[in-house]
């Protein structure tokens, strides 16, 4: 998993994005769900969404062990290992063929967003195997509220929990839908709520942003977040170009998840 440097961002987007909480973590856990059930109908949430998302809902302690082992992990290894156990010849064939199936697809998105389909390909096919591999099968709200609780990074995911709570409000995915990985990353990208709120885009015109189910939903979404980073059109994105060290950066802080994505895009592009 990449959660670890995307929630690095993530904070930032946070502090930007979400008033300002009062929920004090710690303590009594019913306490402080109450407090933030307050925050989230400040934050315009209804308060039958409220209720019945945080009904009941109790700390998830393998959320909590997860969450320390993960804590300097990914930079175990290097890029060289890393990379040969994400991009792999099965990985590349499938990504390849979904690529031509996608082709018009990835084609309008292309123009609309100005990043190459090799690039969302890369990142769909790293993410969860083009959403075949795994997305999570956690209650998004129980992971969320549980860390939000536990005072490492309160903050953080304090706002992560309101914008999971305003993907229900808008109607895009309904609770028993709001299922995903130990950070509560959320889709076939594994989009954290608060960038789901931000970049998610309606590209299959249904009215609402599917993230779990819709490919074209999902694709746009990514190449979205790239361009809202600043990705420049027609530019270079290897190690040390401006995409790479801008716009790629929104989506991950690790520079070895980031040339992986790279090596990814160049070999489902026959590089």
């Amino acid at each position: 998993m990449t959660w670890m440097m995307r929630l690095i961002a993530a904070a930032v987007l946070a502090a930007t994005a979400t008033p300002a909480l009062a929920a004090k973590c710690g303590g009594d856990f019913n306490t402080f769900v109450a407090a933030m059930s307050r925050d989230a109908a400040a934050a315009g949430v209804s308060q039958s969404v409220i209720a019945t998302a945080l009904s009941g809902v109790t700390i998830d302690q393998t959320v909590l062990a997860f969450d320390r082992r993960q804590r300097g992990m990914f930079h175990a290894k290097s890029f060289e290992e890393y990379a040969a156990t994400r991009v792999i010849p099965a990985r590349i064939k499938r990504a390849q063929g979904l690529m031509q199936k996608h082709a018009q697809l990835l084609s309008r998105i292309e123009r609309q967003f100005g990043v190459p389909a090799s690039v969302v390909m890369a990142i769909w096919t790293l993410e969860t195997d083009n959403g075949g591999g795994d997305m999570g099968k956690l209650p998004v709200i129980r992971t969320l509220a549980t860390l939000a609780w536990d005072c490492r990074r309160t903050e953080l995911f304090q706002g992560e929990l309101i914008a999971a709570l305003q993907i229900v409000q808008r109607g895009d995915l309904p609770l028993r839908d709001l299922v995903g990985a130990f950070a509560g990353e959320i889709g076939q990208t594994q989009f954290l709520p608060s960038s789901y709120i931000k970049y998610g885009v309606d590209f299959d015109g249904n009215g609402h942003v599917d993230l779990r189910h819709s490919v074209p939903d999902v694709l746009a979404s990514t190449a979205n977040l790239l361009h809202s980073a600043g990705w420049q059109t027609g530019a270079p994105y290897g190690e040390g170009t401006e995409n790479f060290n801008v716009a790629m950066r929104e989506w991950n802080r690790s520079e070895i998840y980031r040339k992986t994505i790279v090596l990814m895009s160049q070999r489902i592009a026959g590089q």
